[in-house]
């Protein structure tokens, strides 16, 4: 199997290319990377700037060069002996433009009987195919014929043979397809979608068939050793996750393959799929936690209830979930209900909700994860006990044939009601400390201990050592250096609650968990681009649902939303103030992005760089963690390095490249330094602000965390870590060191410890 010790991960795109990716291996090989790990590099949607939306999974996407230019790359990568990694995307395409989707136009043009008809999650029996394109009603009136396709504007569809005369509402009423107004998606639609996209439609890969025809292009390039590792997009949107992971290790038995699944805290990874691991979300939830001081949770929450942000975490939750299943995913959830026998309608459809309102984690996996399934009825029947008889029914059902459509369909779709409720609102809702709202992450619990962090880090090593972990990537809430400064506010709650409490009497944003977000989110940033910020805040605000959404706008709202960054910028008073305390809190953010950094490269597990943050990224959600990055910039600092520079930990996050560059060569020169884990305890009055760990017994990892209540508490003083006896060297500036903390940390606040001659 080949197992990277490192990986990069780049976002390709039309503006970036295959080329373009060749032209910054040579980089990467010399920054340290061990596999250059790519975005889905199939053919993908016109324009697509992520490729997650493939309408062609049999070729690479021309878009970024063709086949010609995916060849080149790879070459120039088995040169440099770099391995690749790609992202593929088993559970849906793209139906957005359905003539570039060959499969899909056939389905149109055929209805059943298409010889793609079966590659579609599509429920026939309830009629021809609902397409949400019309406007906000169901006014054909603009429909017109040309030649053998039906035209809405700029929407084209097929005409199915020998349907094609008459007018043009009398050729839409043959079709196998109905075109609909775009509100009536969410509670009618008659397929599968990707969430509440309902311009990706689920693809059936359960089916032996259609796994060959989606997969056969990629795994043809594992076999030819094009292609090392398989990062696989979404699997819990999957009829049968298990089965389908096992059969792409029976087709790609040497392919290092990670899942992207979203543990929740305590929550282990399915023992039957026979993968390397997660992508890391666990990891990142661990290690982000560890540089958050638990101290400073009262604080917040005082600050959030007097702002008048809610702050019971698991109702707000509920709330959001509830939203999901009665308002976004209506259409599935009746769906599921339908295939629930002697049962009322209303009755089994609340009883389908509940239930995936109530589930701990994002679904289970029967009959693995059967306490998972336990535990959602449980709190079902606690939440709703007027469905007692409904939910006893749907419980046996499930229980009794845990292979049947309504079991299967009901733990698909739990995923999505968790990660939309989840992720995609409760996490603009529950404001009250942003730093813990991320992907994977556990926002009602306020840091993780050092004695925590040492036993899943014990764990991941025993159990998953080829897991990859993460800080950063293109789904995360926002980057790891704009977590790092925020989770500084953690130590500061009473100042930051004094200084927000003037900035919003100045200029305040009328909706409370926004208005806190905001501050928070400005100051993690500083100084942005106020367009950059006015993006991000439309998108939360939408998010939330609370006072517009993405369907129904509140014009007046959203237009004070997007003009609060520039008052605030422009302010000259008010932006000088938030200056000032960026000032108090940026040395210590730097200080926290270094150790999160160091203990992600070094501890169990596989790092993933995410494109540019080897220097300071402090970059927000999507689209903002896609915007271009200046490889000149970082290859000139990276020349300065291994010209023997030692950076100053400034602006420039040129300190960052140098711990990036350091551990990600210590690991690929010496992968045998990488095994094993075990704590290491420093001794005295600051040790609590000492992270550190051997891996094997020559390489010892410490790092600082809780920056400001350690200088608070007069420094390191005679704090010591007693390491084993031997010369130590520090990796990152070459000195020989002892365990004396004050002069380990005199330089940087991170060191990487070699013993002997390594």
């Amino acid at each position: 199997m080949t197992v990277p010790e490192s990986t990069y991960r780049v976002q390709l795109r039309p503006e970036f290319t295959f080329a373009d990716a060749a032209g910054i291996a040579g980089y990467l090989r010399d920054l340290g990377i061990g596999a250059l790990y790519a975005s889905p590099v199939l053919d993908a949607a016109p324009g697509s700037t992520h490729g997650y939306d493939v309408v062609d999974p049999t070729q690479a996407r021309p878009a970024l060069g063709g086949e010609a230019a995916r060849q080149e790359l790879s070459a120039l990568l088995k040169e440099l002996g770099l391995g690749l990694v790609v992202d593929i995307v088993p559970n849906h395409m793209s139906v957005e433009v359905p003539k570039v989707n060959r499969w899909w136009w056939d389905v149109l043009k055929h209805g059943r009987d298409s010889e793609y008809a079966a590659f579609f999650d599509v429920d026939w029996e309830r009629g021809p195919l609902l397409l949400p394109v019309l406007g906000d009603d169901d006014a054909v009136g603009e429909l017109t014929v040309e030649g053998d396709e039906l035209v809405y504007y700029d929407h084209r569809f097929p005409i199915a043979p020998g349907t094609g005369t008459g007018t043009p509402q009398e050729v839409h009423e043959r079709q196998h397809y109905r075109l609909i107004g775009w509100r009536r998606g969410n509670a009618e639609l008659t397929y599968r979608r990707f969430f509440d996209i309902t311009n990706l439609a689920g693809v059936r890969v359960e089916d032996p068939k259609v796994f060959a025809e989606t997969h056969g292009e990629v795994l043809r390039w594992v076999a030819d050793g094009d292609v090392t590792g398989l990062r696989v997009d979404h699997p819990d949107g999957l009829a049968d996750p298990g089965g389908y992971f096992r059969r792409l290790r029976e087709n790609a038995p040497d392919a290092w393959i990670v899942a992207e699944k979203i543990l929740h805290p305590g929550e282990p990874l399915p023992q039957s799929w026979p993968v390397d691991g997660t992508t890391g979300y666990d990891a990142l939830r661990e290690i982000a936690g560890v540089f958050v001081d638990p101290d400073g949770e009262p604080g917040f929450t005082e600050l959030a209830n007097e702002l008048g942000v809610q702050t019971g975490y698991h109702r707000v939750e509920a709330e959001a979930r509830r939203l999901v299943t009665d308002r976004i995913l209506v259409a599935e959830v009746r769906r599921i209900a339908a295939l629930l026998p002697d049962v009322d309608p209303e009755q089994a459809r609340q009883a389908v909700a509940e239930t995936m309102i109530a589930f701990p984690v994002y679904r289970s996996y029967l009959p693995e994860g059967a306490s998972h399934w336990a535990a959602a009825i449980a709190g079902a029947r606690e939440a709703r006990p007027d469905l007692a008889d409904a939910l006893a029914r749907l419980d046996t059902a499930v229980r009794e044939n845990p292979e049947s459509e309504l079991a299967t369909r009901l733990q698909q779709t739990s995923g999505m009601v968790v990660a939309k409720g989840t992720e995609d609102t409760t996490f603009y809702r529950y404001t009250r400390f942003a730093a813990l709202n991320e992907v994977g992450g556990n926002p009602d619990r306020f840091g993780l201990g050092v004695e925590e962090f040492h036993r899943l880090a014990a764990e991941r090593e025993a159990g998953y050592p080829a897991a990859m972990t993460t800080l950063t990537t293109h789904d995360t809430k926002r980057s790891e250096d704009t977590r790092a400064r925020m989770a500084v506010l953690a130590e500061v709650p009473g100042e930051f609650a004094e200084a927000l409490r003037r900035w919003t009497a100045r200029r305040g944003i009328d909706e409370p968990s926004l208005n806190l977000l905001a501050w928070q989110t400005l100051v993690s940033t500083w100084p942005i681009e106020p367009s950059r910020l006015r993006d991000y805040l439309d998108k939360a605000a939408k998010e939330a649902k609370l006072r517009t959404s993405w369907t129904d706008h509140d014009e007046a709202f959203e237009a004070d939303v997007a003009a609060w960054p520039e008052d605030v910028v422009n302010n000259a008073e008010l932006a000088a103030d938030v200056e000032a305390f960026v000032q108090r809190i940026e040395g210590p953010g730097y200080a926290n992005s270094l150790g999160q950094k160091l203990v992600q490269l070094t501890a169990p597990g596989v790092p993933d760089v995410y494109q540019g943050t080897e220097l300071w990224d402090f970059s927000l959600v999507d689209p903002d963690n896609r915007r271009p990055v200046d490889y000149v910039a970082r290859r000139e600092i990276l020349a300065r390095i291994t010209d023997g520079e030692l950076p100053e930990i400034d602006a420039s996050g040129a300190a960052k490249l140098l711990v990036v560059h350091k551990a990600l060569r210590l690991r690929r020169e010496h992968p045998a330094l990488f095994r094993g884990y075990r704590p290491l305890r420093a001794e005295g009055p600051a040790a609590a602000h000492c992270l550190a760990y051997t891996r094997s017994p020559d390489l010892a990892v410490a790092v600082t965390r809780l920056p400001v209540g350690l200088e608070a508490g007069g420094g390191w003083r005679d704090t010591v870590l007693p390491l084993p006896a031997g010369v130590w060297t520090d990796v990152l500036t070459g000195r020989e060191v002892t365990g004396d903390l004050a002069t380990l940390f005199d330089r940087y606040p991170v060191a990487l410890l070699v013993r002997g001659d390594v």
